[in-house]
């Protein structure tokens, strides 16, 4: 394996996506990933360079099946997915692929290298915004990608040189850092967001809560398999649809403060339903298949008990 730390997640993910492609070729990934890597697949690669794409369910291995065109040049997974956590099986997956000569890459910045490890599954490109746990800090800007030694050569000498997604000094210096600590902050980011999601799950106003940890997941098997650890991030519905309720109970933490990152040492919220009104219209919303009252919390290192109690007050 070889790895290549570079200015940005996005970039990691450009660097990955190109790598695999050309012209007129056709991508297969799922519905639910990273937002701007959503838009570069479905967009820009297309008013680009004709490539097209398709965006399935994945939770099950015959959705990529069907999906796989005689032109699919790439399979790019998310697992788990943004928001609620979907996971894709990475190993049936990477042998589909392997069967069809197609390459196959993953964002899996949300376990981290600590609690999956998708090479060893048979996926050929892993990436992550550093920015999240790897970096651990909120300080830094940063992605990586790792692959084989023949398929980084190839990535160093040509995309992340032509496209010039380079790493400054210090950015470095902060990821060496962070990669000291990684282990044990994982290790406590697991510990506190389980606390944290067991304890809404038994709490009367809230509907569901979306975290691969718990033994309720639906896909909680498949976590076991193939994941070590369940991170700190996790998302959760309220019993309720009103914006206004929703603005409030955001406003009113005083633990999780606002912020649409996570990863970091401090615990954050963040609310889909405010940001997407802001650019779509609820109809448009609606057609993403997330329900209005889902909250995304990213559960930091503080004591669990302050984070319980803050929740707490605010829910009563």
């Amino acid at each position: 394996e070889k790895a290549k730390l570079v200015s940005s997640g996005i970039a990691a993910v450009t660097s990955a996506i190109l790598h695999c492609v050309k012209a007129n070729d056709h991508i297969v990934t799922i519905k639910n990933i990273y937002g701007p890597t959503n838009t570069f697949i479905s967009t820009y690669l297309k008013n680009k360079f004709n490539i097209t794409s398709t965006f399935i369910d994945g939770r099950d291995v015959q959705n990529f099946a069907n999906a796989i065109q005689g032109n699919t040049a790439l399979i790019y997974l998310e697992s788990p997915a943004s928001l609620t956590y979907d996971l894709q099986d990475l190993k049936a997956v990477a042998d589909l692929a392997k069967s069809k000569g197609i390459k196959t890459a993953i964002d899996n910045t949300y376990s981290s290298p600590i609690f999956q490890k998708p090479l060893d599954l048979g996926i050929d490109i892993e990436v992550h915004s550093v920015s999240k746990y790897i970096g651990g800090h909120s300080d830094v800007v940063a992605g990586v990608i790792v692959s084989s030694k023949s398929i980084m050569d190839s990535i160093i000498g040509n995309e992340h040189e032509l496209l010039g997604a380079k790493m400054a000094p210090f950015e470095g210096w902060l990821v060496l850092r962070s990669l000291r600590t990684l282990p044990i902050r994982m290790k406590a980011h697991q510990d506190n967001g389980m606390k944290i999601a067991s304890y809404l799950e038994s709490h009367h106003k809230i509907e569901k809560v979306f975290y691969p940890g718990l033994k309720s997941f639906p896909q909680y098997d498949l976590a076991q398999r193939q994941m070590s650890g369940s991170s700190g991030l996790l998302s959760f519905e309220l019993k309720t649809k009103e914006i206004a309720k929703i603005k409030t109970f955001v406003d009113s933490l005083k633990m999780f403060k606002l912020g649409v990152s996570w990863g970091g040492h401090d615990s954050l919220i963040y609310a889909p339903v405010i940001s997407y009104l802001k650019e779509l219209t609820p109809d448009q919303f609606e057609g993403f298949g997330i329900n209005p009252s889902i909250l995304r919390i990213s559960v930091g290192l503080e004591h669990w008990e302050d984070l319980r109690e803050d929740l707490q007050r605010v829910l009563a």
